[in-house]
């Protein structure tokens, strides 16, 4: 691996890190992301993109991530596949260990993102796209008219219960054992379930989600000990969010309680050359939007500490 001292590392290769990217690249600093799965993040492997501005019709994921990949490339962005487990500061350099190896960076942008806690049953995966969903915002208005079943009775399924009525006829919330949303959700969704729009069935556990003709169509869960199958049209699970921070144990890079990453205004960390953007820092919306254009905001805060570094670096 080239030992060399790049300029900018980019963690992760979802649109955050991309969007980065092209500013960086169009301004000629050296530019090298890792990624350890799939270029584009969550956006690659979502089917369908409809609330992206430009394109009126939607997007499918792979198709925008493609687009940023091309754009960032050619530019001159670095993009290679590898698998980030640790970071440390040795005096103004950053060393990041890309598959067992270190790399030197002056600049590190964090934009793991995070990932949607599975539920871990058949059918969850397989499904993924057609018919299983984690973010009502994204997906909800393909079921408009339509049986939909949620799954988490936590805030975030709740919130996202609320925001689906507006689609759905009906939704079945299936909640593992009692409801811990807080006090004003309850009471939001209540009327919901008074119109007979919404059913919450406690102690219900999840056990497949069964498709048909390549569609999601039921799920088979147990309740209250009793096996029951639920129709549906389509599933969403919110049992929570798991950041993509996990390597940076010992880093020194403050997180909030939720493992996200913590940023003043311009999007830079507790550590000195270190930067954070995307769905893997707090306070984040969670939407390729607003992901994408925390990139441009860092790569803008990074040329203004490259600029100081290598002011400084030449004193």
């Amino acid at each position: 691996m080239d030992n060399s001292v790049k300029e900018v590392l980019m963690i992760g290769a979802g649109p955050s890190a991309l969007a980065a990217a092209i500013y960086t690249t169009r301004e000629d600093i050296d530019t090298t992301l890792y990624e350890k799965s799939a270029i584009g993040g969550l956006a690659a492997i979502t089917d369908m993109v409809d609330n992206y501005p430009g394109f009126e019709n939607g997007v499918e994921g792979l198709i925008l991530a493609g687009h940023l990949e091309k754009q960032a490339e050619r530019f001159g962005a670095h993009i290679e596949y590898g698998d980030v487990t640790a970071m440390r500061t040795e005096g103004d350099l950053k060393i990041v260990t890309v598959d067992g190896a270190d790399v030197k960076a002056k600049v590190v942008l964090i934009a793991t993102g995070s990932d949607y806690k599975k539920i871990g049953v058949p059918g969850e995966a397989e499904f993924y796209g057609r018919g299983v969903h984690y973010c009502a915002t994204c997906d909800g208005a393909f079921y408009r008219d339509k049986k939909l079943i949620v799954i988490g009775g936590g805030n975030s399924g709740f919130q996202e219960a609320l925001f689906l009525t507006r689609y759905a006829t009906h939704i079945d919330v299936l909640v593992r054992s009692s409801v811990s949303a807080s006090e004003v959700l309850q009471r939001d969704m209540q009327k919901y379930v008074d119109e007979g729009k919404v059913t919450i069935h406690l102690q219900t556990v999840t056990e497949e989600i069964i498709a048909t003709d390549g569609r999601v169509s039921a799920v088979n869960a147990i309740q209250n000990g009793e096996a029951v199958t639920f129709d549906t049209d389509g599933v969403f699970v919110f049992v929570g969010l798991l950041p993509n921070t996990q390597f940076l144990e010992g880093s020194g890079v403050e997180l909030d309680e939720r493992g996200l990453i913590k940023t003043d205004m311009h999007l830079a960390t507790n550590v000195k050359g270190v930067f954070a953007s995307g769905d893997v820092r707090s306070g984040a919306t969670m939407q390729i939007a607003s992901a994408v254009g925390e990139g441009a905001s860092a790569a803008l805060s990074i040329r203004e500490y490259l600029t100081e570094y290598n002011r400084e670096a030449k004193a």
